[in-house]
């Protein structure tokens, strides 16, 4: 029964060798990257045994790595762009557990873990809205957060701030329609103004 994170680390790689590809401890918190196809698996492992008994999904959220480590976005799309990421808690041994699966790039997909975490329901849908992630399996999988008539998912690194599309009421229609976006980009860093002559030292 682990007792600490080196342990709970040790017997997770004892259990899963084969469906993990990196098991790490980073400011006192494991992560594990997970093979895809193995995902299912591996979560029905850490609910259900005894010696972990993660009975509790604390959250799942998406993440884009297109500038991951790059002060821009690159010229050329890394090969692991996009990842689901799940937060587990065990009450039982007082112990947490961060899951990460890398997706394709085209499509990302993965396993619905709904079926063995209902709380997964609106944080699947969450991030299917917002990065594009298709969780195969979910019972309803649709936008949660934006509109129906939404384009795009505005969490992924080259969404334009601006989007793509902007809704207003028409009154000649008597409803809501959709049009392409009208206003300007425009950068929101804000301007400095010095003085002629600023050293940039207060004196």
């Amino acid at each position: 029964m682990p007792t600490s994170i080196e342990s709970l680390a040790a017997r997770a790689k004892e259990k899963f060798e084969a469906a993990i590809d990196v098991c790490s401890i980073n400011h006192g918190e494991l992560t594990l990257e997970i093979k895809r196809s193995e995902l299912l698996q591996v979560c029905r492992i850490l609910r259900d045994d005894d010696g972990f008994e993660f009975k509790q999904l604390i959250d799942i959220c998406g993440v884009d790595y297109l500038s991951y480590g790059y002060e821009e976005i690159p010229v050329e799309t890394p090969s692991n762009r996009y990842a689901s990421v799940y937060h587990l808690l065990s009450i039982a041994h007082n112990q947490r557990i961060r899951l990460r699966v890398f997706l394709d790039n085209d499509l990302p997909i993965v396993d619905s873990v709904v079926g063995i975490w209902n709380s997964a329901n609106w944080f699947e849908r969450e991030a299917f809205d917002l990065f594009g992630i298709v969780y195969e399996g979910h019972p309803d999988l649709r936008r949660i957060l934006t509109d129906y008539g939404f384009v795009g998912h505005p969490f992924r690194k080259d969404f334009p701030l601006s989007g793509h599309v902007e809704m207003r009421y028409d009154a000649d229609k008597g409803r809501v329609v959709y049009q392409p976006v009208t206003i300007k980009p425009r950068v929101l860093v804000p301007r400095v103004i010095r003085e002629e002559g600023y050293s940039g030292r207060d004196t």
